[in-house]
């Protein structure tokens, strides 16, 4: 009988190792067709670690259980293989692989997605996890949050029997490959991930009626920036890829639409968020729906809808007087001109 961790013992600790060989072939494949240096987590009794070792790349493997990393360190002497908490080791390899512990798929998930340094992951979730973040099915609010900085593609299922102990759901391989060109700036991505809960979990009948329902934009400039997103009203968040979860982003200025009920403290910026990067994110807002294809009877409205509130004015003036803030950057200034003049917005 093996050891007992002192974390646990192997259902507390999640534990249900590898054996279906087609699998670990899979994942070895999988692995080899990347570059860079591998970190494996949760590296059990070796099913990946003893095929990853002979590939010949950086390789480090680490467990929480200190009885498996002994026992593997001796089957494998020349690998970095550590005892380690994969929710508090810093994820800063190139490649991630690695069969999940079911019980904590979703903090790890999490933390993978939030780490900078990886390219791509490779791992082994509960099958519905796996065909959830894949988008089968429809877009989850999880994935839908995260797609603009990563693709998730569903590589197989695998049988509960290909464990040992045998799990009461079936595994699935699922690929996380970090875009080189994010469809949303890494900078907008805590906004962004706000606005998507919001829409996923507001209140409408449709996309456009939980819009409607959740920011003070007028119908005029909803409908519009859906229209340029090439979104139906009726559709309903799990129906938008991320090209289009991004093109309503970039489309609509959300960032900047301040939330229905909202506290007036919640609703203005104050002058310590005036950022550099804010600056570009709301005025590029302002200009996308005034420069997209708006016929001449329809920019008059455009312009009271979207940039004629108090909050523009306060932000404009704040430019005005702070210019070391955005001198230095042509795209804020020739952007600050253009809304200034197209909206002969006085200072």
């Amino acid at each position: 009988m093996r050891n007992r961790s002192v974390h646990g013992g192997r259902h507390e600790l999640g534990q249900n190792f590898l054996t279906h060989q087609p699998t670990i072939t899979k994942i070895v494949g999988l692995v080899t067709a990347t570059s860079g240096s591998i970190l494996e987590i949760g590296a059990g009794v070796g099913a990946l670690t003893i095929p990853l070792a002979r590939l010949g790349r950086p390789l480090q493997a680490i467990d929480i259980d200190e009885h498996l990393v002994a026992a593997l360190r001796r089957k494998l002497p020349k690998v970095d293989i550590e005892q380690r908490d994969a929710l508090q080791v810093p994820l800063d390899q190139a490649v991630l692989v690695g069969n999940l512990p079911f019980h904590v798929t979703t903090p790890l998930l999490r933390w993978i997605l939030n780490a900078s340094s990886w390219s791509q992951a490779i791992v082994l979730t509960q099958w519905e996890v796996a065909r959830k973040r894949a988008g089968v099915g429809g877009m989850t609010m999880m994935t839908a949050q995260t797609a603009p900085w990563f693709t998730f593609e569903l590589h197989g299922r695998v049988p509960a029997s290909g464990f040992t102990p045998r799990p009461g759901v079936d595994g699935g391989i699922l690929v996380i490959t970090r875009r080189t060109m994010p469809l949303v700036d890494s900078h907008d991505r805590r906004q962004y991930e706000r606005f998507v809960r919001d829409v996923f979990t507001g209140r409408g009948r449709g996309i456009g009626g939980i819009l409607r329902a959740r920011y003070e934009a007028s119908s005029f400039s909803l409908d519009r920036a859906m229209q340029q997103a090439s979104i139906s009203r009726n559709a309903f968040p799990r129906d938008l890829s991320p090209q289009q979860w991004a093109a309503l982003w970039h489309a609509s200025g959300f960032s900047r639409i301040p939330l229905k009920n909202a506290s007036a403290e919640g609703r203005t910026m104050s002058n310590s968020n005036y950022t550099r990067h804010g600056m570009r994110t709301y005025l590029v807002g302002g200009v996308a729906i005034m420069t997209r294809n708006i016929q001449q009877e329809e920019t008059a409205q455009v312009q009271k809808d979207l940039l004629s509130s108090e909050e523009l004015r306060k932000f404009l003036i704040h430019l005005h007087q702070e210019p070391d803030a955005w001198k230095h950057d042509p795209i804020v200034s020739e952007l600050m001109e253009y809304i200034c003049k197209s909206t002969r917005l006085s200072l």
